[in-house]
């Protein structure tokens, strides 16, 4: 298999790219890796401290220019999900272009339980991304490693790497819709011990969306 690894300015994509680097030393099963850095608008500095993380874990990037930030930040109602789609998009296409079969992305534990609530509150539906997707019209498989991975023990890893911290370019960074689901998790999470872990097992435990 020929593995695409969608790399961002997060602490998330970076800390997969690695792991995925070091499961394709070790495991008896052979796969090449691609790492691709789509280029949404960042600040120059942002880019290079991007390209410099890459450089200092040994990981070779591809970087593909977009001018996603510009087009989607034009739009008054529900940039966010314009953004999102765009990206999606774009990847897909790159790993067609490429003959690629199967995009890793960076999504973890957190990003799975807020994705729930997210589309139970504002679209009154159970669902969630899967930890595996197949696209038939791209004929891509999209999977998620880090799936089962807390944010914390990204962020550990990210801190044992000494990975910089590379500030989100974004327009709504902090103002989102997610991060206003984090923090109601976090704070019901409080009252219900284990709320995270219970939810995911739910999902798991009704099949949920390939879970």
């Amino acid at each position: 298999d020929r593995i695409a690894v969608c790399i961002s300015g997060g602490k998330d994509s970076m800390v997969l790219a690695k792991l995925m680097q070091e499961l394709q030393r070790h495991t008896e099963q052979p796969f090449e890796l691609v790492f691709l850095v789509m280029d949404p608008g960042y600040a120059p500095a942002n880019r290079a401290l991007i390209e410099e993380n890459a450089a200092r874990l040994g990981i070779p990037i591809t970087v593909f220019q977009s001018d996603i930030f510009d087009v989607a930040y034009q739009v008054e109602k529900n940039p966010c999900y314009l953004c999102a789609r765009m990206r999606r998009g774009i990847l897909h296409n790159l790993c067609l272009e490429l003959g690629i079969s199967k995009l890793a992305l960076g999504h973890h534990f957190d990003d799975a339980v807020q994705t729930f609530f997210m589309n139970l509150f504002y679209e009154g539906r159970l669902g969630c991304f899967s930890p595996k997707t197949y696209l038939s019209r791209k004929q891509i498989t999209v999977i998620r490693p880090l799936v089962f991975c807390e944010e914390r023990e990204i962020k550990g890893a990210a801190r044992r790497l000494q990975l910089p911290v590379v500030k989100s370019a974004c327009p709504a960074d902090g103002v989102t819709a997610r991060k206003d689901t984090d923090v109601l998790v976090k704070n019901l999470e409080k009252t219900f011990p284990h709320l995270r872990t219970k939810v995911l097992g739910a999902m798991q435990r009704a099949g949920l969306d390939g879970w």
